[in-house]
């Protein structure tokens, strides 16, 4: 027998304060992007590439995941009901290869205690995490194959986000040589999420609510040399607002979505 896949945990137990005009009636990560959650499509990323196995950390509002999951023919197929028997038929039924552990992991804990508090329900001695409300078109099997080079701990994705606004090329009068409507900001890298983590990580996170995954245990193993950095130089985009959720949607619709790799 093979081994198996890693893991991949999945952060979506956030109350997502800066998207309220959506996060008030539900979990950040099932905000539709194209008329499915982003965290499907943050799923269907890690699928697309063999990785099927989820543990998904829940807080508020974590019924709606359960449920969106629990019934997820019915979510995705036409259905006949008859009444009078108490039947139901689904049609055009399409599911997906994965198991999936949905855990509550407290309504306001925080990144580290939600990573602590599924520790029980990861068999192997890596596994992926990454956060419930970003999209990339990151390759996760060159992911995992360069934190296997290295043999480090813990590899994250690194990222040069988009700029906030526009750039313009000026010559010296004036005139304008060049218009980027969207480029890299400042050419900081930051983190991307996407982590690939080996078990041992579990030690350095202290059992408390208020533990900070990318604080102390992650400033810690950096001061250790255990985390390598691997550079995305791709599409990232996080849903961190509505314009952002918008802008999402629209490359959906207008079938221009780069991280959607498994519609090409």
């Amino acid at each position: 027998m093979g081994i198996s896949p890693p893991q991949v945990v999945i952060l979506a137990g956030g109350m997502g304060t800066r998207l309220s005009e959506e996060t008030n009636l539900r979990p950040k990560p099932m905000v539709d992007i194209g008329e499915k959650p982003i965290l499907w499509h943050i799923m269907k990323s890690y699928s697309h590439f063999g990785f099927t196995n989820f543990v998904i950390c829940l807080g508020y509002k974590g019924y709606l995941i359960k449920e969106y999951f629990s019934h997820y023919f019915m979510h995705q197929s036409d259905v006949t009901l008859d009444l009078s028997s108490n039947k139901m038929i689904y049609h055009n039924t399409h599911s997906e290869n994965w198991t999936i552990t949905l855990a509550d992991t407290g309504l306001e804990s925080m990144t580290g205690a939600r990573l602590k508090r599924i520790q029980k329900y990861i068999t192997g001695d890596t596994f992926m995490m990454t956060y419930g409300d970003g999209v990339s078109d990151l390759s996760i099997s060159d992911l995992l194959r360069f934190h296997q080079s290295h043999q480090k701990w813990v590899t994250l994705t690194a990222v040069q986000p988009t700029g906030k606004f526009g750039a313009l090329g000026l010559n010296k009068n004036g005139d304008v040589a060049q218009f980027k409507e969207k480029i890299k900001g400042d050419g900081q890298w930051v983190n991307g999420g996407f982590f690939v983590l080996n078990t041992r990580i579990f030690d350095y996170i202290a059992d408390d609510p208020m533990a900070i995954w990318e604080q102390e245990p992650l400033e810690k193993l950096s001061s250790e040399g255990q985390v390598q950095a691997y550079k995305h130089h791709g599409f990232w985009r996080p849903m961190d607002t509505l314009k952002d959720k918008l802008d999402l949607a629209h490359m959906v619709q207008s079938r221009q979505a780069p991280w959607m790799l498994w519609d090409r």
